[in-house]
């Protein structure tokens, strides 16, 4: 089957650019697992919203997937909803983030921490400096999100601890409507829950 250069370039940057993105999250820091491989439970009153994207190329789509639970490690919300074709996976992890926000303060959630596994999204978020990149925009957008939060945090894990999201985000190739959980465990992400809670 012969495709269009144009789309075979453009998947080979989206390959580099995810290749490069994961070289960061291989370091292995001592014997055994690393802290930032497991789902933690947030502090005490504060809840802890996990997000993660898929991009499916050959649907010309992207899969947004968000979990929060709460400081005993049960789940609050949950949501998997797919979104529009994008041109890097940095767009839509923040694309994801964004969702993943709207979706906790429509759910009245405000004090958040906000964790993904995408440490170059992650850091635009932290930043106080003004993104002038081509994602900026976006950014801004989770920012200006954020700031409406009573406390929030940005957070960086490895894809070990963000399986649940990232089961929800992979669920959203199977859906044509956006799914919503509230104070229920999604059953397709039972077995990445279960994971978590052994290590708890």
């Amino acid at each position: 089957m012969i495709q269009d250069p144009n789309t075979l370039c453009r998947r080979a940057v989206e390959y580099l650019e995810e290749y490069r993105n994961s070289q960061g999250h291989l370091r292995i820091d001592g014997v055994g697992r690393s802290v930032s491989d497991v789902w933690k439970p947030p502090p005490n009153s504060v809840f802890r919203l996990n997000f993660d994207a898929a991009v499916f190329g050959e649907a010309k789509r992207t899969g947004f997937g968000a979990i929060i639970r709460n400081d005993k490690g049960a789940v609050m919300a949950a949501m998997s909803a797919g979104g529009p074709p994008v041109s890097s996976s940095n767009e839509a992890e923040l694309l994801a983030c964004r969702k993943a926000v709207e979706f906790a303060t429509d759910a009245g959630f405000s004090e958040l921490v906000i964790e993904g596994d995408n440490s170059n999204v992650l850091k635009a978020l932290s930043s106080s400096l003004a993104d002038r990149s081509l994602l900026g925009n976006v950014a801004d957008d989770v920012r200006q999100l954020a700031y409406g939060l009573r406390w929030v945090k940005f957070s960086c894990i490895r894809r070990g601890g963000n399986r649940v999201a990232h089961a929800l985000a992979q669920h959203a190739r199977n859906i044509s409507e956006d799914v919503f959980w509230l104070e229920d465990s999604p059953p397709l992400a039972l077995n990445a829950l279960y994971q978590d809670s052994l290590l708890l």
